[in-house]
């Protein structure tokens, strides 16, 4: 990545201990969205504090992650497989309702080189049945009973907005990460959680709830507002100390078809967060209402994407099918050779 230098003026005033700060510095940045996590730091803590945050973060490499006290290098593309132990998931070819589902669904992903399985024990489409806490630990235990007892070593993210899932599924089970569909807008006590359990953690975009969000798609620039929130809320996650963040811009979660492929379109965008990015594609209605077919029919549209994606600069890839992701990872890889 190129630097550039930014000469950055803050004529606002900060307070410590009744100490003011005029801040008038230099900063070498990769980018304004840098000078813009920079400034949110200096509003909530003192400016010594802000600085150490921030050069501890432009140091840090983009594309690693601590898992489970291990580095993960994510410069080759990771492809994350879907488990659904949900009933009403909308493609019904990545729902495990039985252990013996769930232990060959796993076991075929991870052969074909699946690096992450994420499991997920609420349905997250729209309009999906709300479903208690409770149900959602039973269905998920249940799940990561099975997989472990058979693959001890799998790196396991777990899909959920509640910060008491994610509590008991890391103290109980070692899963690695959360991904978090709301980041964090629909339990308060999800961030402070996360940093609590030193665990990775998918920060998505998303309005309303499942229930709600596609009747919020009003937008003025749905890029600017995507990328402005994950910013925000990204500064927020490092001022509780958590580093290991991926961001996902939430595709087919309060936007349009066009709004969708706007965001696709100016994916490159989100590099500029300086943290791995997460595309999420895989036989969604953005590909299958273009192409008038159903989610049966709608892998070759998803490798199309998934394809785009990874252009985009998209470091994993969320899906239902993993070799044919796998594949498509290992053309890109070969094409960027050139």
């Amino acid at each position: 990545m190129e630097f550039s230098e930014k000469m950055f003026h803050y004529n606002n005033l900060f307070s410590t201990k009744n100490v003011y700060f005029d801040l008038k510095f230099s900063i070498i940045s990769y980018s304004n969205v840098s000078i813009a996590i920079f400034s949110y730091f200096c509003k909530c803590i003192n400016i010594t504090q802000s600085l150490l945050i921030f050069f501890k973060i432009m140091k840090t490499n983009s594309l690693q992650l601590n898992l489970n006290n291990h580095l993960v290098d994510l410069s080759i593309p990771v492809v994350m497989g879907i488990v659904n132990v949900t009933p009403d998931s909308f493609f019904e070819g990545n729902r495990f309702m039985s252990h013996k589902a769930i232990l060959k669904g796993v076991e075929t992903m991870i052969r074909d080189g699946a690096g992450i399985i994420d499991l997920g024990g609420y349905s997250t489409r729209p309009n999906a049945e709300l479903i208690s806490q409770d149900e959602e630990i039973r269905r998920l235990s249940e799940g990561l009973e099975v997989i472990l007892k058979s693959f001890p070593d799998v790196v396991v993210s777990v899909d959920t907005f509640r910060s008491g899932v994610a509590r008991n599924v890391v103290k109980n089970y070692g899963v690695a990460i959360i991904n978090d569909v709301s980041g964090g807008t629909l339990d308060d006590l999800m961030f402070e959680t996360i940093a609590e359990l030193r665990v990775a953690y998918v920060l998505m975009h998303m309005r309303g709830t499942p229930q709600t969000m596609q009747n919020n798609l009003n937008y003025e620039d749905v890029v600017s507002e995507v990328l402005r929130f994950l910013e925000k809320r990204l500064a927020q996650l490092h001022l509780f100390g958590v580093n290991d963040v991926v961001v996902d811009p939430g595709f087919g979660f309060a936007k349009t078809i066009e709004q969708n492929y706007k965001l696709l379109n100016k994916l490159p965008y989100f590099k500029e967060l300086n943290v791995p990015l997460l595309a999420g594609l895989s036989r969604k209605s953005m590909l299958t209402k273009v192409l008038g077919i159903d989610a049966t029919e709608a892998l070759n549209a998803t490798t199309a994407a998934n394809m785009l994606a990874l252009v985009g600069g998209a470091s994993i890839l969320r899906v239902h099918d993993v070799k044919q992701a796998v594949q498509t990872v290992t053309i890109y890889q070969k094409y960027m050779e050139k």
